[in-house]
């Protein structure tokens, strides 16, 4: 949940985690939650999701514009070093090797940040997402955590979590909280900061946050949780 107009943010949507400074009532739309407000009803609820969705392309489009222009930037660079490197100055052609291997990661994240995974949201178990994209951190899972959403995103999310907060010493452990799983994540000893820094926190949450609907909580001063939908039990 974002507040308006403070953008101030609370999370996970969830009846049972309203928000601060109420009292709130809920607001359902076809029976999702989408937002809270002083007084309920229909036409608030299409407000809230009309907020709600334009909030989001807003948040989509200017990391889009911030991850095109670091993209375009990375390119300018790589074209420069290779016209160099084919005119007289062939040392440069390790940077050039370097400089396009930069170029790929970029336009992953762009791509990222643009296509909405197209595989159904669906009971996924942690551990297997972990083992394909966290598999250097130290673990506590419980054994039945499954979590619901695309396989597809929960893996993205987890890779750029890695490279976000990644390195020797980085540990997860995960804990229920009502109808979520809460994913703690705690950096290494020698985390580095990204180069480009979108690709970090204002990626991830956009992953989360919006194709996976969890939430990202960055409050932790050592690391960050994730919330993300739990599957009900049978």
């Amino acid at each position: 949940m974002e507040s308006v107009p403070d953008h101030g943010r609370h999370g996970p949507a969830d009846r049972d985690f309203p928000p601060p400074g109420g009292p709130w009532e809920p607001v359902s739309l076809n029976g999702k939650l989408v937002g809270w407000a002083e007084h309920g009803g229909l036409a608030q609820a299409r407000r809230c999701a009309e907020i709600g969705e334009q909030l989001a392309e807003e948040e989509r489009s200017h990391l889009l514009g911030r991850l095109g222009h670091k993209l375009r930037s990375a390119v300018l660079a790589l074209q420069e070093s290779a016209r160099q490197a084919a005119f007289g100055r062939p040392e440069l052609l390790e940077a050039v090797f370097e400089q396009a291997q930069e170029v790929g990661r970029r336009a992953a994240a762009v791509e990222a940040a643009a296509i909405q995974p197209k595989d159904a949201a669906r009971g996924v178990v942690l551990g297997a997402v972990l083992n394909l994209s966290l598999p250097i951190a130290a673990r506590e899972l419980p054994a039945g955590a499954v979590v619901v959403g695309s396989e597809t995103a929960l893996v993205e999310a987890f890779s750029r979590i890695q490279e976000w907060m990644g390195g020797p010493g980085m540990t997860i452990a995960a804990e229920q909280v009502g109808s979520w799983w809460k994913i703690s994540v705690a950096p290494g000893g020698d985390r580095k900061p990204l180069a480009v820094p979108e690709m970090g926190e204002p990626l991830i949450r956009l992953i989360v946050d919006i194709h996976l609907e969890g939430w990202l909580d960055v409050g932790p001063p050592d690391g960050a949780d994730v919330y993300l939908p739990a599957q009900a039990s049978r």
